[in-house]
């Protein structure tokens, strides 16, 4: 069911974040160079509202609630890297548990080191192995449901230990995955042999979480909290809850972009929430451990003035030019590390907020068979490919191996993207390569980008995917 999604995530992200970018500069990239460091871009450019002002139809709805509800319904269920965990059977077969914890913590082939650029010998990797414990897997498993406590990472072994590909290059810590939010469902379907970690799989990924980031439940109390209405969808970047010390494990919890959280009862006006009046702030209910260790939901406060919505944005391409723009300059993080996101984790946030679910790493979205893709091979032309580019609308996203890009408009008719990346490169007038480090959501031309010495970024595209 998630067959080549660890593979595909390896091959493309080095690629990805190690090498990327760079371009031959046309004719009109030069000028803002000395003031930016990037070809074409201006400070006006680093505003939402400069490129939702040069759009003529800004709030026109791409797609309204219905068909959203319809595209996640055909990703659900076309999708092999999402999991449909409301319906699973009462028990999982052997196989089918151990294929998900293999696929995901196969033991690493090639060299690793640690943070301050070890080796990762074969005693240190034996034993982050060993603690998998998958010949401990019962012939069935039954699958304990439960929901997030906390933002919490998704990690390829039941360790907190982070390994590298060679010292000194220590952003892309190899067995971080990806991260679950406040909220998120999922189902637990194995213990680490030191019981401090759990392996789960959520709707849209499968991994090692911490033990004490899951509360468990019953299946119909998790999924009816999360359908409960009214609610509220966080629309900023990474807000947090009202500082509480009388709730600490709801004080200041953050709240990540598109996570879609009820409303608690409401209470008397007068009625304080954890010791403060709450008719500043939305009551949240949020997911915490009872007395006995077990899932239950107390109210938690967010301040009004904080960025939420009584539902899912409207997907409209000024929503999601405003909504990219919110992480402008948040720091490069892969697999949603340093607090951060990474590319495809970027793109996948602003359109949650706007209702769309989909696919966590670059390679599922650029194919899945629930998106509206093109593809490109290397058949397709040079021309042909400028030409698609230049047809590129606000909200495409454009994937290369590793990376994905999303369009934000255009100035004189030369399409511009907003993406989560580690540099870039581009040819100066005189011909010489230059190389800019980034490391951070960031606003570039996309044709003067190239991908190696001889190919541009639009000479790679892979995929582009049109949300409508």
């Amino acid at each position: 069911m998630m067959r080549f999604q660890n593979v595909n995530r390896f091959r493309y992200s080095f690629l990805a974040l190690a090498l990327v970018t760079a371009a031959i500069a046309p004719a009109g990239f030069a000028q803002d160079i000395a003031a930016t460091g990037i070809p074409g871009i201006a400070e006006a450019d680093l505003s939402a509202t400069t490129w939702v002002a040069r759009l003529p139809d800004p709030d026109t709805v791409l797609l309204d609630s219905t068909a959203i509800g319809a595209l996640n319904a055909r990703i659900a269920q076309r999708d092999p890297s999402m999991h449909d965990i409301r319906h699973l059977p009462a028990t999982l077969a052997h196989e089918q548990v151990k294929a998900w914890i293999s696929q995901r913590s196969a033991r690493p082939s090639r060299p690793l080191v640690d943070a301050e650029g070890h080796a990762i010998d074969t005693g240190r990797l034996d034993a982050i192995v060993s603690n998998v414990a998958i010949d401990t897997v019962p012939l069935q498993v039954t699958p304990r449901y439960g929901m997030v406590l906390r933002r919490t990472a998704l990690r390829s072994f039941p360790t907190d230990l982070r390994v590298f590909s060679h010292a000194g290059d220590t952003d892309i810590d190899r067995f971080q995955e990806s991260t679950l939010f406040p909220g998120d469902p999922l189902v637990v379907v194995h213990t680490s042999k030191d019981a401090q970690w759990v392996f789960v799989v959520s709707p849209n990924y499968a991994a090692w979480v911490h033990a004490e980031d899951v509360a468990l439940g019953e299946a119909n109390q998790i999924f009816a909290h999360v359908d409960a209405t009214p609610y509220r969808v966080i629309t900023g970047a990474k807000p947090l809850t009202v500082y509480s010390p009388e709730a600490p494990a709801l004080s200041e919890l953050q709240l990540d972009m598109g996570t879609r959280v009820p409303l608690d009862a409401p209470l008397p006006p007068d009625q304080p929430i954890n010791g403060q009046s709450a008719y500043t702030s939305w009551i949240l209910s949020l997911p915490v451990r009872d007395a006995k260790g077990m899932l239950a939901f107390r109210p938690a406060l967010f301040q009004r003035n904080q960025d939420s919505s009584p539902g899912y944005l409207p997907l409209t391409r000024a929503n999601i030019i405003r909504q990219a723009f919110k992480f402008l300059g948040e720091r490069y993080g892969w697999g949603h590390a340093y607090n951060g996101r990474d590319c495809s984790g970027f793109v996948s946030d602003v359109y949650r907020s706007m209702g769309v679910q989909m696919p966590r790493n670059t390679g599922d979205q650029a194919m899945s068979p629930g998106l509206a893709h093109t593809l490109y091979t290397e058949k397709d032309s040079h021309d042909a490919r400028v030409k698609a580019a230049m047809a590129l609308d606000v909200g495409d996203l454009v994937y290369i191996p590793g990376h994905v890009l999303m369009v934000i408009g255009k100035v004189n008719g030369k399409p511009y993207v907003i993406h989560d990346v580690s540099g870039i490169s581009y040819r100066q007038p005189d011909g010489s390569m230059r190389r800019v480090k980034l490391n951070e959501v960031s606003v570039t031309p996309l044709l003067p980008l190239m991908f190696s010495d001889d190919a541009s970024f639009v000479d790679r595209m892979t995929s582009i995917v049109r949300i409508r």
